[in-house]
């Protein structure tokens, strides 16, 4: 009995011990994640401003607004040093930023509906970003902080409101720098003089980034008149400050492409927070590439810069060890997710990715056409941007990830710099109403700085039987993807099966996405039927190729067992 006592107590000693050593590690790990706040007026609040409505969906604080337009697009107006641009940002948008963060995550659980596997999740981003206020200048700092005072508080579980608007703005470089293999897949363009129909700078961008269509569906176009820089108009969703597609008075505009990056092993400036301080700060390429080369970013991305000064555009390579710059010998410069310049020419990571990706077909196909249509006005670019097929117009089913168009984009936006002239597009995708903003006349204080009669028309293949049948595809996917990813419980009946296949029959993804079906149901006949169909048609990737005889294989291995 003494001795089972004893051992009693030693096992009691060790799991203490264990305990204490856990407890230890706890409190250490929150004492490093801990992220100071910016030293700003605390006088200032949201309570400090009021929120007057003018109308529906239209409010103004002092002289900063937000309304929704007739077009569906959600428009502000900030002005004033960062932080109260901060508060008063988060003031006008509290509700907009609350269903943004509640679309991000839902998606989130989607994606993850493991609880556990969540909290692993919360606790790598945690550590993983605890420095990231190092490397954000302190007036973007201010800005975000303003804002993060009107986050909602139903989500707190998350984090401190500062702490979390901080991690999402880190989101995009950490989604891409570990997901290689789903890599966001924009791709853009610009056109100079003989390539251009009026032989003046024109810029398109499809921004191919997706979190589901709840994220996507309340656009925000932000216009910002700081109390240092210049002015500029920014295009992408509630509570995030960076950029990902805009332009400025002096008509400088930045766009940003993804391209493959080694896995990061701590955090540094949010790419989108250098494109902002680009827009911000930059009349022309020279001070653009100046400040790029000052700040340290964690993932790779090519920075499409045009100029209305210049009257040309080039792109930074950036990279987290190195930077270059790429400068087209012709009029016509095509950016998609790769690096072209020299620097980069016998950089492995690149050389693979240019081999194992879809970047190249799409930078390809983004020549052929931009040649076939030769010169280029705001119109074609527009066409450009919405086109679905493949090389030599072949048809590689609707969503390949080598089309231009993989109808997912989150916007679309086409640039003119030197008349400070954007048309940006309304849901879904790229294919609604786009619509033709006047920047010289918007921050005149003119009230009508939308150009109507330049505005183009929404794609007409939003009328056809073929759209109906896409999105009733995209739907079933989904339940099917997160039957495979997530175990969420679907039965695929055969009426279902021959449904989906003719809603989309034309692309590999219908017949991976069923192989992937029956090998998490064990039917590994079926499974390896669907895996070396979808081998039959335009697959996206050498990467993808590589998986589907993966898969194939472990099919025949599951049947000799």
């Amino acid at each position: 009995m003494n001795k089972s006592k004893g051992i009693l107590k030693i096992a009691l000693k060790i799991f203490g011990g264990i305990l204490l050593s856990l407890l230890v590690l706890f409190i250490f790990f929150l004492f490093m994640i801990r992220v100071p706040t910016p030293s700003v007026n605390a006088a200032i609040t949201p309570a400090t401003y009021s929120r007057i409505q003018i109308a529906k969906d239209y409010y103004k604080v002092n002289n900063s607004w937000l309304k929704r337009n007739e077009y569906g697009i959600w428009e502000m107006y900030l002005e004033g040093n960062a932080y109260e641009r901060g508060v008063v940002y988060g003031v006008l948008a509290k509700e907009l930023i609350e269903k943004q963060e509640s679309a991000f995550v839902n998606q989130l659980n989607t994606l993850v509906p493991n609880k556990l596997y969540q909290f692993f999740l919360k606790g790598f981003v945690a550590w993983f970003n605890k420095d990231i206020y190092k490397f954000i200048p302190e007036e973007n700092l201010k800005e975000i902080y303003g804002v993060s005072l009107s986050f909602s508080d139903k989500f707190d579980f998350i984090g401190p409101k500062y702490y979390r608007i901080l991690n999402y703005h880190a989101a995009h470089d950490i989604g891409h720098a570990l997901n290689d293999f789903n890599l966001v897949g924009c791709t853009s363009f610009a056109v100079n003089k003989k390539y251009s129909a009026d032989s003046s700078l024109l810029i398109g961008r499809n921004f191919d980034f997706t979190l589901g269509d709840e994220f996507a569906a309340n656009k925000l176009l932000i216009f910002i008149k700081p109390d240092s820089g210049y002015k500029f108009a920014t295009y992408s969703w509630a509570g995030f400050t960076g950029v990902v597609s805009g332009m400025n008075e002096k008509g400088i505009t930045v766009t940003l492409n993804a391209s493959r990056s080694d896995i990061p092993y701590s955090s540094k400036e949010p790419i989108s927070i250098l494109a902002r301080e680009i827009l911000q700060y930059a009349k022309n390429i020279s001070e653009a590439v100046a400040i790029t080369k000052k700040r340290e970013t964690f993932v790779s991305e090519s920075i499409l810069i045009g100029s209305g000064e210049d009257n040309k555009a080039i792109i930074i390579e950036k990279s987290p060890q190195k930077i270059d710059v790429f400068s087209s010998s012709s009029d016509l410069i095509v950016c998609a997710n790769h690096y072209q310049g020299s620097l980069f020419h016998t950089d492995s990571m690149n050389i693979n990715n240019i081999k194992n990706s879809d970047s190249e077909y799409r930078f390809e196909r983004m020549n052929e056409l931009i040649k076939t249509e030769t010169p280029i006005n705001y119109l074609k670019a527009i066409d450009i941007l919405r086109n679905k097929q493949g090389l030599e117009n072949k048809n590689i089913g609707y969503g390949n990830p080598k089309s231009l168009n993989q109808l997912v984009a989150h916007h679309s936006i086409v640039f003119k710099p030197k008349e400070g002239k954007m048309w940006v597009s309304t849901t879904p995708y790229q294919l609604g109403e786009f619509i033709c903003y006047d920047l010289n006349s918007l921050f005149k204080n003119d009230t009508d700085y939308i150009v109507q009669g330049l505005n183009v028309p929404a794609d007409p293949f939003l009328q056809t039987n073929d759209f109906a049948n896409y999105q009733a595809y995209k739907k079933m996917k989904q339940k099917i993807k997160m039957f495979t990813l997530a175990g969420v419980p679907f039965n695929l009946d055969k009426k279902t099966e021959m449904d989906f296949i003719q809603n989309n029959p034309n692309t590999y993804i219908t017949y991976s996405v069923l192989g992937d079906y029956y090998l998490k149901t064990k039917d590994y006949a079926s499974a390896k039927k669907y895996f070396l169909q979808s081998l039959n048609y335009d697959v996206a990737s050498l990467n993808e190729v590589n998986l589907l005889r993966k898969n194939i294989e472990l099919c025949d291995k599951a049947v000799r067992k």
